[in-house]
């Protein structure tokens, strides 16, 4: 058997301390990524020994719902449970102020549905996601409509980003599970990320994009040093009441 990777073992050990955060008959958001899967197989552990009872779990994809559908976790939607007492997510860049980027693993347009619906919203990630601005180690996913693509390709590169189109293992153009593109830009670092967003925003065609803009209320992130927690104003107020 391969050993563990040092990556790979950090972002459990980030996504499990984020379990402990979870309570029987909790409403979970179910995140998407490699790091909120090994959280997925924790909550299923847990439910396997009984420790966690009565949990429903709202998956953000495809490929979390099959994961937490192996592991036993009950699965619901979000037009039954429309409010979620805690998600976990994972997160590809994370500054001091707990700003993300996400998309990664090109499902942000249903991660922000679901963060949006989640009373108390967790991201974890191992270290290497940390940076002193947005942009500086992971490009920014953009999710647009297949209608027109080419014209929200050209949109983004008058913005100042190189843009290349996210592709599969196939090569062809990757479908998200809402059937459309991501185009993944690089904006170097982001000077004005909530400036950013409300261009993008503004834009027919342009789905959602990975800014998500104090969306965090706790992260969680594993290094070689042990684990730290960062909480914002907001998790703070969250955490004493």
């Amino acid at each position: 058997m391969d050993k563990p990777d040092k990556r790979d073992l950090l972002k459990r050990a980030a996504a499990e301390r984020a379990v402990e955060y979870v309570e029987s008959g909790m409403v979970v958001g179910l995140g998407g990524g490699t790091t909120a899967l090994w959280a997925i197989r924790k909550i299923g552990d847990l439910v396997e020994q009984g420790a966690l009872r009565n949990i429903v779990g709202i998956p953000v994809s495809s490929n979390s719902a099959r994961e937490a559908d192996s592991r036993h976790v009950p699965l619901a939607t979000l037009e039954e449970y429309p409010v979620i007492d805690l998600t976990i997510d994972g997160a590809d860049e994370i500054t001091p102020a707990l700003d993300l980027i996400k998309g990664g693993g090109g499902e942000l347009l249903r991660e922000k549905i679901v963060s949006q619906a989640t009373k108390r919203r967790i991201f974890v990630a191992d270290d290497s996601k940390l940076s002193s601005a947005l942009g500086e180690r992971f490009r920014l996913p953009v999710e647009v409509i297949p209608f027109g693509w080419s014209s929200q390709f050209s949109f983004l590169q008058s913005l100042n980003a190189t843009v290349t189109v996210r592709r599969g293992q196939d090569g062809s153009p990757y479908r998200t599970d809402q059937g459309n593109m991501i185009l993944d830009c690089n904006f170097g670092k982001i000077i004005d990320p909530r400036g950013l967003a409300r261009v993008l925003e503004s834009r027919a065609g342009i789905v959602e994009h990975g800014l998500f803009l104090g969306f965090a209320d706790e992260v969680v992130v594993a290094g070689e040093g042990g684990i730290r927690v960062f909480k914002s104003e907001r998790g703070k107020d969250k955490a004493e009441g």
